[in-house]
């Protein structure tokens, strides 16, 4: 406040002292032709001096310019010379039309000036206006839109600080700030009961309230004698709801800025309702998906565990109702019952990884491994599933080792030859391969696949196979199993794929893991 009063006195002063040096450098330019010179040809070269000095310090100066052009005009240029007397009617004429179109011109220039003045001012609220707005529109995330809103508030209105305040469960709460931050006490003081601008002014007496403004009060106190150093508290409100209030610290209070605001403050509270509409609706799309997500797990869990659930009761209901079974047939059903109850605790490690799946907390432990060691792995995981013979392995024996997570890959691996048994013809065994494939981008890849003769897989179903809920289009087979394979793949920056049998029948599925760069 301080520099705008001293350049405000510069500058009358600046055009004041122009005025005069313009004045003297032309009548001294003059002087010497002051007897081949008329008095209008005179009157009209110290016009020039009127211009400048109201061009550069306002009105005031013009008025300055226009008494020391007119003293001039009179005691240099109008006889008798070096007086103030004026003997001819003509010349009382020519000086009182000078003196009257001097302080025209003057007068002229100086609102020329302000409007121009005014008019950049307009201009430059404007852009500061759309700048404001189109920071607004830019459709960025709900904390980002809020901290580039109160930095882009504090660097257009040249503030100290300003700070945005969200209304949540009836209380205001700072959701972004920027420059001087708002103490508690100063957020305990503000409101957004009413939908109107509320000043909030400096600390007074205890139970003396701001004169009209009674609702909120600034216990902090002022600079000395600097007048009261106040906060603009701006209400957003949409639909007649109060939806938060942005606090400005430092304002100048102009009218035209006072404007400004409320036109920014419309554009803000439209924005914010559009993010808080935006999230909502984020939201439920997420807890639709989620929902949906939901159904398929518990259509898949249906799935698998319908199968095993249904052989444990049959042989548990054999074994009770019949028994004078023999010990051969009682032994076949006992082993019926372990390599379906094997199933079922396959059934809950494939939930536990699908919920670590979804949480996030699924994390790689790469160990270097032969890929010998981990089908002989997912073989044991499998149990009395594999009997002899029901698994095949083929792979060449220089095949490089891989560097992946054991646990993981054993996993994908179960799920994949356990699929595979399901599906394969009684008496037709599974085929487990393993071979090189061809580098990719300079990197060696080893490809596993585990094929069978089964029904296989239709071709329009083949990219949703390893979704969750396309067991019945898939021709029974999806569900958890392969789900998990494709995930514990994809976190090893690996792919999976789903094709024909090598001799045309059955599917095979394949996979690529890393070469690891040392033997283990």
């Amino acid at each position: 406040m301080l520099m705008v009063e001293v350049v405000g006195v510069r500058r009358p002063l600046a055009g004041s002292l122009l005025a005069l040096a313009l004045t003297a450098s032309l009548a001294g330019a003059m002087l010497a032709l002051r007897t081949e010179l008329s008095t209008a040809t005179t009157a009209l070269v110290l016009v020039v001096p009127v211009v400048a000095g109201v061009a550069v310090g306002g009105f005031t100066a013009g008025l300055v310019a226009t008494a020391s052009c007119f003293l001039v005009y009179d005691y240099v240029f109008i006889p008798p010379y070096y007086t103030l007397y004026v003997s001819r009617a003509e010349d009382w004429v020519a000086l009182a039309v000078y003196g009257v179109v001097m302080v025209l011109v003057a007068q002229v220039v100086a609102r020329a000036k302000q409007a121009r003045g005014e008019a950049q001012r307009r201009a430059a609220e404007v852009r500061r206006l759309f700048d404001l707005s189109e920071l607004l529109v830019r459709g960025s995330s709900g904390e980002e839109l809020l901290v580039n809103i109160v930095n882009a508030v504090k660097a257009a209105f040249e503030l100290e600080g300003a700070a945005l305040l969200m209304a949540r469960d009836g209380e205001l709460e700072v959701a972004a700030s920027a420059g001087v931050p708002l103490s508690e006490d100063e957020v305990r003081h503000l409101s957004v009961a009413s939908a109107v601008p509320v000043r909030l002014w400096p600390a007074q007496a205890p139970g003396t309230p701001p004169p009209g403004r009674p609702r909120a009060r600034r216990t902090g106190g002022g600079r000395g004698g600097d007048g009261p150093e106040g906060i603009q508290a701006v209400v957003l409100a949409t639909s007649g709801q109060a939806i938060g209030l942005l606090a400005l610290r430092g304002t100048r209070g102009a009218r035209g800025e006072r404007d400004l605001l409320g036109a920014f403050a419309n554009h803000l509270a439209l924005a914010l309702q559009r993010a808080q509409l935006s999230e909502g609706a984020l939201r439920a799309r997420l807890l639709e998906e989620e929902d949906r997500l939901r159904r398929s797990l518990v259509g898949a869990v249906s799935h698998d565990l319908r199968t095993p659930l249904a052989t444990i009761k049959v042989s548990a209901s054999t074994l009770l109702d019949n028994p004078t079974l023999s010990p051969v047939d009682i032994k076949e059903l006992a082993e019926l019952l372990d390599a379906q109850a094997d199933r079922l605790d396959r059934l809950v490690s494939n939930l536990l990884d699908m919920t670590r799946i979804q949480s996030g907390a699924l994390e790689l432990r790469r160990q270097v491994v032969a890929v010998g060691d981990l089908v002989d792995e997912a073989l044991l995981v499998l149990g009395r599933a594999t009997s002899v013979g029901s698994v095949r392995w083929h792979a060449a024996s220089d095949l490089p080792a891989v560097d992946v997570d054991p646990l993981l890959i054993r996993q994908v691996l179960a799920n994949l030859i356990d699929n595979a048994l399901r599906h394969s013809p009684p008496g037709k065994p599974v085929s487990v391969s393993a071979r090189c494939s061809e580098p990719t981008a300079g990197e060696q890849k080893v490809e596993l696949s585990v094929s069978d003769l089964g029904p296989g897989v239709p071709g329009a179903e083949r990219s949703k196979i390893f979704q969750m809920f396309n067991q019945r289009e898939a021709g029974g087979r999806g569900g958890l199993g392969l789900a998990i394979a494709s995930a514990f793949l994809e976190a090893h920056g690996e792919r999976i794929w789903v094709g024909e049998g090598p001799t045309g029948r059955g599917a095979r599925f394949a996979f690529t893991l890393p070469v690891a760069r040392e033997e283990p």
